[in-house]
């Protein structure tokens, strides 16, 4: 059995019904901070099988042993955690104490009841500053905000457990910028408040919630200014943690992989492409830099394709697409 921590969020979700489409047998942890309970309700919808839900926070050690000592779970894919750059740049100790120290409960439960597999929802941020493009998975590690830096210590903390254990099986994957949608339009992101990223953003935009983008920064040494990120759609994302519970299952070890197309759009790019696909004009104000920020990030995926098999299959018209399908309908 398959405990997903934060799998009401926006890729937590995706990965629940492609598990439940290759019939693996799923429970949802979620404390539904910036998610909401409705979603499992969507999971069935889509699915016709409605997962085990526990309303439960990692710092809760002993909720959380619970869900330990009532199930058998074999495996862990840990997205839980706050992830906003901005906010974790104003409000470090909360994001210390959410996601290293929540991590820390859930490793110690997993060891007491000898759950030894984990897949961490990790992210590009790991890579820091480093010049060179496309980051590969061997490319220096270094944080530029403490977002970036809780996944980076739980990363290593990961690797000090697997030393201490080789009988653990750890997948990191090192994942870029998601957007899209279910072409169900029943799941989708739809964060609580005002967006931290891009996609979700523009669509506050585009239903007429928020007057305009904000563009942070167009002096980037970049094609127009604007970041360069590399946008991957939440379907080929979910696709790649079933690929790792593959992995998992007959391995051993530690193994890191980055999750992205390999291609990089600018934010003024993606605007672009989203009034292409959907027809619609989006307003944007050019604003100053965000902190903690930096100008171009996008993957070498080859190691992902080599060993699990994985390589992106949409675009970024069909990732804007369906981003707008889902969000003009909630």
């Amino acid at each position: 059995m398959i405990l997903i921590t934060g799998g009401t969020g926006y890729i937590g979700s995706h990965t629940a019904v492609k598990l439940l489409d290759q019939n693996e047998d799923i429970i949802i942890l979620d404390n539904l901070y910036n998610s909401r309970a409705e979603v499992i309700d969507s999971i069935e919808a889509i699915t016709g099988i409605r997962p085990k839900f526990y309303q439960i926070d990692l710092l809760d050690i002993n909720g959380l042993e619970q869900i330990f000592k009532e199930n058998k779970i074999d495996c862990v894919i840990h997205f839980a955690g706050l992830k906003a750059v901005g906010e974790s740049v104003a409000q470090p100790l909360k994001y210390f104490n959410n996601n290293i120290t929540g991590t820390i409960n859930l490793l110690m439960i997993m060891q007491k009841y000898n759950c030894k597999k984990i897949i961490f929802s990790s992210s590009a941020t790991v890579y820091g500053t480093t010049q060179e493009m496309p980051l590969t998975e061997n490319s220096p590690l270094g944080v530029t905000n403490p977002y970036g830096r809780t996944k980076l210590v739980i990363e290593e903390m990961l690797r000090d457990l697997y030393a201490s254990d080789n009988e653990f099986a750890v997948v990191l994957l090192r994942y870029f910028n998601p957007i899209g949608a279910h072409k169900s339009r029943l799941i989708g992101e739809n964060p609580n408040g005002i967006p931290n990223n891009l996609m979700p953003y523009i669509c506050k935009v585009a239903k007429g919630e928020l007057t305009h983008l904000n563009v942070f920064g167009n002096d980037y040494d970049t094609v127009d200014g604007t970041g360069v990120r590399d946008y991957i759609h939440v379907e080929d994302l979910a696709d790649g943690h079933v690929k790792s519970i593959n992995k998992v299952k007959n391995n051993s070890g530690l193994f890191t992989y980055n999750l992205g197309t390999g291609n990089g759009y600018s934010v003024l790019q993606v605007v672009s492409a989203f009034e292409k696909a959907n027809n619609i004009k989006i307003s944007y104000k050019i604003t100053t830099r965000r902190a903690g920020d930096v100008a171009t990030v996008y993957a070498d995926t080859n190691k992902a394709e080599e060993e699990l098999g994985f390589k992106a299959q949409y675009n970024i018209n069909e990732m804007c697409r369906d981003s707008w399908n889902y969000a003009s309908k909630h």
